[in-house]
């Protein structure tokens, strides 16, 4: 299987705006913004989608949530910020490698969500 886009960036390969990085996670900015603060979580591990972790990945999935939470109070968004996994692609997962949308600066409704 051929590296994702994720993995490349991860090893710098590609170029990205990676906003925090640790020894299990790096957030980059998104490259097409779906609010005006778009951030990508990323776990260094490669898990295609949400639903292929195992129990193993318990501690990983939870560093994930945590480093959302750091993330967005070093960027002053910690008041308001929306959390989306896209799983496969009928859920408009586009890049198989497990990921976090972490979205502020604006008011989202529940109605956006296609409820």
């Amino acid at each position: 299987m051929a590296d994702s886009i994720f993995l490349k960036i991860i090893n710098r390969e590609l170029p990205a705006e990676i906003v925090y990085e640790d020894e299990h996670c790096v957030a980059i900015k998104d490259v097409a913004p779906k609010a005006p603060i778009h951030l990508l979580i990323i776990p260094r591990k490669v898990i295609p989608r949400l639903s292929d972790a195992q129990p193993k990945d318990l501690k990983l999935l939870g560093h994930m949530m945590l480093t959302a939470g750091e993330v967005a109070r070093r960027i002053g968004v910690e008041d308001a910020f929306r959390l989306i996994v896209n799983n496969g692609s009928e859920a408009g997962q586009t890049v198989f490698h497990l990921h976090l949308h972490l979205l502020a600066g604006k008011s989202f409704s529940e109605s956006e969500l296609g409820f």
